[in-house]
């Protein structure tokens, strides 16, 4: 059998965790206004390792803080043209949390509200052996 990926087995993967504000943030904040974002909006701790994203107020333009062990790393991508479609987040939410094949897809002008999963077969889970032998006894 052939071994390749599946969205699953990528989402599944241990790696940072994705989280997008809510809000547009200014474009012209840096490492520190970034940073302090992460802690007043998003509720977390910018020095997690984790990825904080934050879209402007256009939508054309969309910055990734990340720590690296011994500094903030600061990824800025402006589109030319078009903008980036963010993905449907409930109403009051300050922040939601993206799985890397989200990220993947956004970056990759993917529109995530235009995107059904459908239902599939999912295999049920054996009861344990216990369980088993006492209901044949």
């Amino acid at each position: 059998m052939i071994g390749l990926p599946s969205l699953h087995a990528l989402d599944s993967a241990s790696g940072p965790r994705i989280w997008l504000a809510a809000e547009p943030a200014d474009m012209r904040c840096g490492f520190d206004r970034l940073a302090e974002r992460v802690r007043s909006v998003i509720g977390a701790d910018p020095l997690s390792g984790h990825l904080f994203l934050f879209r402007s107020r256009g939508g054309s333009r969309l910055k990734i803080l990340a720590w690296d062990r011994d500094g903030y790393v600061l990824w800025y991508k402006r589109l030319e043209k078009g903008t980036f479609r963010m993905p449907r987040i409930a109403p009051g939410s300050s922040s939601v949390e993206l799985r890397p094949s989200e990220l993947a897809m956004l970056l990759d002008g993917i529109d995530m509200r235009q995107l059904k999963r459908v239902p599939r077969y999912a295999r049920p889970q054996p009861t344990s052996i216990k369980n088993t032998q006492s209901e044949v006894a």
